[in-house]
């Protein structure tokens, strides 16, 4: 895997989570007229936001996981390309940039999760 290969998944990932939320969303809209009164309805939709936000952690998580594979591909790739004949330091996931390098892909990522938010949100405004 390369890292262009990487960032498309991530991309496929991010995708995947925003289709899943907005066909909970789609689901609630459909779910609180069938309900037989607003107190059930109130109820289903926060069960139904509950789903949601677990999903969109799960998510996250893994985006995050996702995320450092792709820096740590990026990272061997470029040692390649300028040592292709040594020996490779094994350094873990982190890529060696400890704290600095976990908060600025942090804060990448942090604007695609801030669409996420937005959407579980709004999701169940209504409720």
């Amino acid at each position: 895997m390369d890292y262009a290969t990487a960032q498309k998944q991530i991309a496929d990932s991010q995708k995947l989570a925003q289709d899943t939320l907005g066909k909970i969303q789609s689901f609630a809209e459909k779910l609180t007229p069938a309900a037989p009164d607003a107190s059930t309805a109130r109820d289903w939709g926060m069960d139904l936001k509950e789903v949601a936000l677990a999903i969109q952690q799960q998510n996250q998580q893994t985006l995050m996981v996702l995320q450092q594979m792709g820096q740590y591909i990026q990272t061997l790739e470029g040692e390649l390309q300028t040592h292709p004949t040594t020996q490779l330091q094994q350094r873990g996931w982190g890529g060696g940039g400890g704290f600095l390098s976990n908060l600025t892909s942090g804060l990448a990522m942090g604007a695609g999760f801030g669409v996420a938010d937005d959407l579980v949100g709004s999701l169940f405004n209504s409720f």
